[in-house]
């Protein structure tokens, strides 16, 4: 047996006679996260498990003058306009993981914690969902923000309690 399938018999869930990996992903639509959704969705149907597929909302995801143009054209309010954004983003990265031949598949469109808090939001999301392990690109579509206060992917290896994967 190699290396990698005993890893996977140290996971503590079971579901009858089978291991279930929970694989946590977490996506905003960048290349790197794409990448990620993908990674993510062939080691859930090679390990039998399941996959939850997450989405940050934060109100950088569009600048301000974007988002007050779709406010005024769409008739919503900006938080209405951030979930209509953030679940495209989940309904494409579901849609590849179903194309990957993933059945188990849940999606979540998440608040930061506070601003500035992403990473904290992941690892939250990872441990409500007893996530084994977490999925995410190297860099994500802010690019700025992660030269200024460290990337994202950087402060959740440092800080989460299950396994990290990280797909350049």
């Amino acid at each position: 047996m190699d290396s990698f399938h005993r890893y996977t018999l140290d996971f503590p869930h079971k579901w009858g006679e089978l291991e279930i990996m929970r694989i946590l992903v977490a996506t905003d639509g960048s290349a790197p996260a794409n990448r990620a959704v993908e990674l993510a969705a062939r080691l859930t149907k090679a390990l039998n498990g399941t996959l939850k597929v997450i989405h940050v909302c934060s109100d950088r995801d569009v600048p301000d003058e974007q988002l007050g143009d779709y406010t005024i054209s769409e008739h919503s309010s900006s938080a209405d306009v951030l979930a209509a954004l953030s679940e495209e983003k989940l309904r494409i990265a579901r849609e590849h993981a179903t194309k990957l031949g993933v059945s188990k598949i849940e999606s979540a469109s998440l608040l930061e914690l506070e601003a500035g808090a992403i990473a904290e939001t992941i690892i939250d999301a990872a441990h409500r969902n007893e996530a084994d392990m977490i999925v995410m690109g190297k860099r994500g579509l802010s690019r700025l923000s992660g030269l200024i206060v460290g990337s994202v992917s950087q402060k959740v290896v440092s800080t989460a309690t299950c396994a990290v994967l990280v797909v350049p």
